[in-house]
């Protein structure tokens, strides 16, 4: 829980019995001592019999006494109606009316569970009364405080590009619960929750669970949508109490950040990019071992995705850098999932802005062929990228891994996979999707660079093919494209000499040349090894 959450948001009876003004009357508390945290909404002070009709609930009454009868019968039915009416505390004064306060009055607080509070010397009620008031109005603008500073955080981040998500997870983070906006149909749109423990570990709820569980005792407040009827209402935040009861203060913040979602959801289509972006939370959740195999399957049903028993193949699209922008998301989650309905399969399609990737599992159901599926998969996901508009002639492709298929404890370790793979596989000869398990040594290599190791790919790439490089720099023909062509058909010449477009002889002086430079012998199955690494190497390194 945030720290913010810790802070009381109202004054209670304890708080009022600290301050001097009641401090003076020597306070004795005699009933009700662990119900002190009750909030106090205000303060009367009264003589009648009949004053119970006149309070609202949560007052702090001072009396003297005068009203609450002579016999124990009318003093416990006094007591009785305050209870009922569920006031905060009784706070008598002794010395008009009582030395001490009579036994039938004190077991009736007792047995109602009334806070009953004597005081051995005279105060001014209206000092009393000055004092509890400046503390509650005092209560209630460090409320307001408070709200405006998490709004103005909100605002902060849509100022600097963040969406809905980065708002519902400041407000999970200051209630220090979890938290779920609704569709208007009820179903979930976005789940945050409270940031991880400073070790590391994960959040105390799983926040779409929470959802599951807790919605109807969740405290809903209405993102109006603008419209009357059906459209006056374009979403629903639900506070769910898990970690400690939603406090005034969050209410409020809630409610004003509802109206910023609203303007935040006017654009098009917002709905689908946040279910995406769930979903896509969801998926690197499950990916990064957050959600075990246990808890995965109830929360992929929550987002609709039902494979039943079979296994489930996972998927990764990653886009070029710097497509799509942030506006684009919204159209292009739309276009996946329509394009995805047509293969006939249940798939979990999320969306990951920050990585620029598509994670995805898809149903794989028995006897279904894993490459036909694949195809199918990769050339939909393709097809949503040309309806987004963001196929640019002048960028890469985008690239889509497709993992091994398994069961939901593989699944996560198969979505990281095939989200590495992917990222390692950016500047590969472009196919219509790459197998995951025939990028391992692309892997190897680029996991090498990201682990700070980028310095040992250069010296390999360098000592490798350093010289044939150089040479390349300053010539007019240059003799890498020979080099790869050449391994690309495992040594066969007269293939490399077609796929060149050149005569065997050229090729054969072309080779020469290349051993020459290199000091290797070319038909050397360790040194073609070696400068098939260095090739693939290069790719990850920042040398041209």
């Amino acid at each position: 829980m945030g720290p913010e959450a810790k802070i009381e948001a109202e004054i209670t009876v304890r708080r009022a019995l600290e301050l001097p003004a009641l401090r003076r009357g020597l306070p004795e508390v005699l009933a009700g001592g662990d119900r002190l945290d009750r909030t106090v909404r205000w303060v009367h002070a009264g003589e009648v019999p009949h004053i119970a009709s006149l309070l609202k609930g949560g007052e702090l009454l001072l009396t003297t006494g005068l009203g609450l009868g002579t016999r124990p019968s009318e003093q416990r039915a006094f007591i009785r109606k305050l209870a009922d009416r569920e006031i905060a505390a009784l706070v008598v004064e002794l010395g008009s009316r009582f030395e001490s306060l009579p036994s039938a009055l004190v077991e009736a607080a007792r047995d109602c569970g009334l806070p009953l509070i004597q005081l051995h010397r005279e105060v001014p009620y209206v000092t009393v009364t000055e004092a509890i008031h400046t503390e509650i109005i005092n209560s209630h603008y460090a409320l307001l405080r408070r709200a405006d500073e998490i709004l103005r955080r909100c605002t902060d981040v849509l100022l600097r590009g963040g969406g809905a998500p980065e708002v519902l997870r400041l407000l999970a983070v200051f209630t220090g619960n979890p938290l779920c906006l609704e569709a208007p149909d009820g179903s979930p749109l976005y789940a945050a929750g409270p940031e991880s423990d400073d070790d590391g570990g994960p959040a105390d709820a799983d926040p779409l669970l929470a959802w599951e569980s807790l919605r109807d005792t969740g405290v809903r407040i209405d993102v109006p949508g603008g419209g009357h009827g059906p459209d006056a209402v374009r979403a629903r935040l639900v506070l769910l109490p898990v970690n400690s009861p939603v406090a005034p203060v969050h209410r409020i913040a809630a409610e004003r950040a509802a109206d910023l979602l609203a303007v935040v959801m006017l654009q098009s289509r917002q709905e689908e990019v946040l279910a995406a972006r769930g979903r896509g939370d969801f998926l690197a959740d499950l990916a990064e071992g957050r959600i075990s195999a246990a808890e995965a399957p109830a929360q992929a049903r929550l987002l609709g995705f039902r494979p039943g028993a079979e296994p489930v193949l996972p998927v990764v699209m990653r886009l070029p850098a710097g497509l799509p922008t942030p506006g684009s998301w919204a159209l292009l989650a739309q276009a996946l999932r329509e394009e995805l309905a047509a293969p006939g399969v249940p798939v979990l399609l999320g969306v990951r802005p920050v990585e620029g990737r598509v994670p995805l599992l898809v149903a794989l159901r028995a006897g279904q062929d894993r490459a036909a599926l694949a195809d199918r998969i990769a050339e939909a996901l393709r097809a949503g990228v040309v309806r987004a508009g963001l196929d640019r002639p002048t960028a890469h492709r985008p690239v889509v891994v497709v993992g091994a298929p398994g069961d939901w404890a593989a699944a996560g370790p198969g979505l990281r996979h095939a989200a590495e793979a992917a990222a390692a596989a950016q500047g590969l000869p472009e196919q219509p999707w790459y197998d995951a398990r025939r990028l391992d040594i692309e892997l190897l290599l680029w996991r090498m660079r990201e682990h700070g190791e980028q310095e040992v790919l250069t010296d390999f790439v360098e000592r490798a093919i350093g010289p044939l490089l150089a040479h390349d720099r300053g010539a007019r023909q240059p003799l890498l494209p020979t080099l790869e062509a050449y391994l690309a058909s495992a040594g066969r010449k007269a293939e490399t000499a077609r796929d060149l477009n050149v005569n065997r002889q050229t090729l054969y002086d072309r080779l020469a040349r290349i051993a020459q430079l290199l000091g290797t012998d070319l038909d050397d199955p360790q040194t073609v090894l070696g400068l098939r690494l260095a090739l693939r190497a290069r790719r990850h390194t920042d040398k041209p």
